[in-house]
């Protein structure tokens, strides 16, 4: 098991330590397990786009209120 001293690290410290990371677990995605629950979300998601709005309408409805 590896040990690392978190309570010894600085936030700059652990956020490059996670991104090394991620680095390394995305080089190989299929070695990377992913649970059913997630893959239900996503199709989900991915059958109901209608749900979602893309970015532009996001900014042009935050500008929206942002007048009012």
């Amino acid at each position: 098991m590896i040990s690392i001293p978190l309570d010894k690290m600085s936030l700059t410290e652990k956020l490059e330590a996670m991104e090394a990371l991620w680095a390394d677990l995305s080089r190989t995605p299929a070695n990377v397990p992913v649970p059913q629950w997630h893959r239900d979300v996503l199709k989900a998601r991915l059958e109901s786009p209608a749900t979602w709005l893309d970015w532009g309408q996001v900014k042009a409805s935050l500008r929206e209120m942002a007048r009012q």
